[in-house]
């Protein structure tokens, strides 16, 4: 399935607030991104996606909408040559290889554009779809740290998977 990696931009909030507003994709990231998902939630993201230059927060945009994102978070301080890797994908757009392929467009962006070594993601232990779409993508299984991470009213496991430069 085709796909592309664009900036965000208002026109964009209807779309993304539509596949965004999912207690399924909640249910697999922090609790910054809530649910419901209403359209502050989803102005303010916008904003926040579009305010750095370069841009390290793209949208994922499938038959000219807005059907998920991805971005790198840079690190500071000590961990400055470090970036964080999230994304997300609208429900309908699951199981297709959309993701494989972004996750390697954007550690290929982020390498080429950003002063870093090695980019991370910090999927649950019980999100398998996130962790066969890091290791399609070449990341290695770093760390587990066992029921560190409180969601949902029960302690899940936080693994670290990382890709570097070299």
């Amino acid at each position: 399935m085709e796909f592309k990696l664009r900036k965000w931009n208002l026109n964009d909030i209807d779309s993304l607030v539509k596949y965004a507003n999912n207690k399924k994709i909640a249910a697999n990231l922090t609790d910054q991104f809530p649910h419901p998902y209403t359209r502050e939630n989803g102005k303010a993201f916008i904003q926040k996606a579009t305010k750095n230059n370069p841009t390290s927060i793209f949208a994922i945009e499938i038959n000219g909408e807005a059907c998920g994102g991805i971005g790198l978070h840079l690190q500071t301080d000590i961990h400055k040559k470090n970036a964080e890797l999230g994304y997300w994908l609208a429900e309908p757009y699951w199981g297709k290889g959309i993701m494989s392929k972004a996750v390697r467009q954007i550690i290929d962006y982020g390498f080429k554009n950003f002063a870093i070594e090695r980019i991370f993601a910090r999927p649950f232990g019980t999100n398998i779809g996130s962790r066969k779409v890091l290791e399609k993508a070449g990341f290695v299984l770093e760390g587990k740290f066992e029921k560190t991470l409180y969601k949902g009213g029960k302690y899940l496991d936080e693994l670290i998977y990382a890709i570097r430069k070299s």
